[in-house]
């Protein structure tokens, strides 16, 4: 139908119907008279029904050209409720944005990123999966998540990364503390002796930690062992052990105020980084796109603000 019913063969039709005319329709249109005469009589043809009927010196339709008319209508507002959502997503008004990141970037990231941006798009909807790194990068590479926000990322040719800064990891106790006297960068022997609440294997901080306790040679038994970060700052922020964890990553609430951040001297450990990243080559929506912008305006200064 939609092939017999042509648009503009049809908005000849409508047009006609409503001036009552064909030269009337064909000011309206800025055509000429005999240009809506063809349209109607090809769409006649086509249809095999008879749409139009003299009356007086006008035109009314039929039953069949009511028909027609009322489903072109129809189509019409279609086309046009169609064409207003395609403007919708090409302005980034209306669209699905899918985010994957670590725990410690949930307090970082929803206040000052993703609730600015959500008050400014108030059609846009989301989903937020909080992971360790290694299920963040799955989500990316599964095509689960569309952006992603992780701390040392694998080297993995499947993953864009749009921004990167460096996020040295830090010793955190309570001020009272035996390690909160140190004056100078401590190494990991220096830590061995106390309790210690790591993160598990799946978050990439843990896997930075094992990587330099390859490198010096020692190994730190945690005292607890965790998926939850809101878990580890408050076994530390109790004065029950230390935690390892970038600087960047928020402390918020009065307890933590009793809390120090100490330098280590272990190289790995102070080049590790935090990335924005994305599948390598897939197309993001615009409303994830402009989401991406927002994240790369914002998250630099947040993160610049916490070093």
């Amino acid at each position: 139908m939609d092939d017999v019913l042509e648009f503009k063969r049809t908005l000849c039709l409508l047009q006609v119907i409503e001036t009552g005319t064909l030269r009337a329709a064909a000011d309206q249109l800025n055509t000429d008279p005999s240009a809506i005469s063809r349209a109607i009589a090809r769409l006649e043809a086509d249809t095999g029904l008879t749409l139009l009927e003299r009356r007086g010196r006008g035109v009314v339709p039929t039953d069949a050209g009511r028909l027609v008319a009322l489903f072109a209508r129809r189509q019409q507002d279609l086309n046009e409720s169609f064409q207003a959502e395609v403007n919708n997503l090409k302005s980034a008004t209306r669209g699905h944005v899918e985010l994957a990141l670590g725990e410690g970037f949930v307090d970082m990231l929803l206040e000052p990123v993703l609730l600015t941006f959500v008050r400014k798009h108030p059609d846009i909807t989301y989903s937020i999966h909080v992971a360790g790194t290694n299920e963040t990068v799955r989500c990316i590479v599964e095509e689960r998540a569309q952006i992603a926000l992780a701390f040392q990322p694998p080297n993995d040719v499947r993953l864009r990364s749009h921004y990167s800064r460096p996020a040295p990891m830090r010793v955190h106790v309570h001020k009272d503390h035996p390690l909160a006297r140190s004056r100078r960068a401590l190494r990991l022997s220096d830590l061995a002796p106390y309790g210690w609440a790591a993160m598990d294997e799946s978050f990439g901080v843990r896997q930075h930690i094992q990587a330099a306790e390859l490198d010096e040679n020692v190994k730190l038994k945690p005292a607890l062992l965790t998926n939850s970060f809101k878990i580890l700052w408050e076994f530390a922020s109790q004065g029950l052990g230390y935690v390892v964890n970038p600087l960047s990553m928020p402390l918020k609430g009065a307890q933590f105020r009793q809390m120090v951040s100490l330098p280590l001297a272990n190289p790995i450990l102070n080049n590790s980084r935090t990335h924005v990243i994305s599948l390598a080559g897939r197309h993001l929506p615009p409303a994830t796109a402009s989401m991406l912008r927002h994240i790369l305006k914002t998250f630099p200064a947040l993160e610049s603000r916490r070093a």
